[in-house]
């Protein structure tokens, strides 16, 4: 008889891992390990990758779970490998084979086809998708054996590259790179490059490269993370800053910073901007985002007294302290109460 299992005492940990997600784990599988490894009490991931892709895949702890919805706005890149002249039940590897055809595609029929796929395009979500429908999951539906209609969504491809690879001695596979909008299912965009190259097609292989500013040159494997010390893997931790990188920056001072906390809007010097990164001087610590309008500062997603206290005094916690980084795009003002009112870029 096996001994039961220690519990794990969970802990505040706050920030963001970047995970180089590996094949056959489900998204959620890693997000539980990893938690599980830092013993964080809170986590969360920033969008489903398929069990057969691989890549980058942020996970959030903590006060950055706040903002993880950013990254799942955020335009994503892809390399994936399309099997031509063979089209699947499920668009992938997974999926039984439910027509075959021959290939003769050449490369100018690529560069024909990846002008039909790129910039603003309409796609029809797969039966075999998270995406729901009265409250249930398409993938559900599809294992039922039932299709729903789904509307099409505009999506946008900013790049698309294909070249032609060779698959059992023969050119019957394209090596895809892509970068799209939120919302682009890359399975989907392969069935209809093979039903437009006249062969049809499946996705048997996908690996994300990108997502919101963030590479796979940044991210740390399952395994890595697994055979380092607790402090080690603490360390691999990104500050909760590292989600807001894009947003304008505003620091306020200690009276200032508790009204804004409290849910009250600032008046200072500052040019309107949709997005931005709100600090307190002392520290600096990130007290949440906010949009300026007409020199008001109107508070958006906040973090609470007792995140920024742990931040501040704990040791775990501290290892990922929201400090403004180089990564912060546009610091465009100084600190509420400065009597310059001076612009300041980074």
């Amino acid at each position: 008889m096996n001994a039961p299992r220690a519990r794990v005492a969970r802990r505040p940990v706050h920030g963001v891992l970047l995970l180089d997600k590996p094949l056959g784990w489900s998204s959620n599988d890693v997000l539980q390990k990893v938690k599980w490894l830092l013993r964080a009490e809170k986590a969360g991931h920033t969008g489903t990758l398929d069990p057969l892709a691989s890549g980058v895949l942020p996970l959030c702890f903590g006060a950055a779970t706040k903002f993880s919805q950013l990254q799942l706005d955020a335009d994503k890149s892809y390399q994936a490998v399309l099997h031509l002249g063979l089209k699947t039940s499920t668009g992938d590897a997974e999926g039984e084979v439910i027509q075959t055809r021959p290939v003769a595609v050449s490369a100018p029929d690529l560069l024909r086809v990846a002008g039909q796929f790129t910039g603003l395009i309409r796609q029809v979500p797969p039966m075999h998708s998270a995406l729901k429908k009265d409250g249930r999951a398409l993938y559900q539906y599809a294992r039922a054996g039932i299709e729903v209609e789904r509307a099409a969504r505009e999506i946008t491809i900013y790049e698309l590259n294909m070249a032609l690879a060779l698959m059992d001695s023969a050119y019957t596979a394209i090596n895809l790179i892509v970068k799209c909008s939120k919302g682009t299912y890359i399975r989907t965009l392969g069935e209809d490059i093979g039903e437009a190259l006249g062969c049809g097609a499946h996705l048997s292989a996908l690996r994300r490269t990108g997502t919101g500013g963030f590479a796979l040159a940044q991210c740390v494997t399952l395994a890595a993370l697994e055979a380092m010390t607790e402090a080690a893997r603490l360390a691999c931790l990104r500050p909760v800053s590292s989600l807001l990188a894009d947003h304008a920056v505003v620091t306020l001072d200690d009276d200032n910073a508790a009204r804004f906390l409290s849910g009250l809007r600032r008046r200072g010097p500052w040019m309107d901007a949709p997005q931005v990164a709100v600090y307190a001087s002392q520290g600096p610590v990130l007290l949440g985002t906010a949009q300026v309008k007409a020199g008001e500062l109107i508070p958006g997603r906040l973090l609470s007294p007792t995140e920024i206290e742990q931040m501040r005094q704990n040791p775990v916690a501290r290892q990922a302290l929201l400090e403004p980084t180089n990564e912060s795009a546009n610091e465009f003002s100084t600190s509420l109460g400065d009597s310059s009112g001076a612009v300041q870029p980074i």
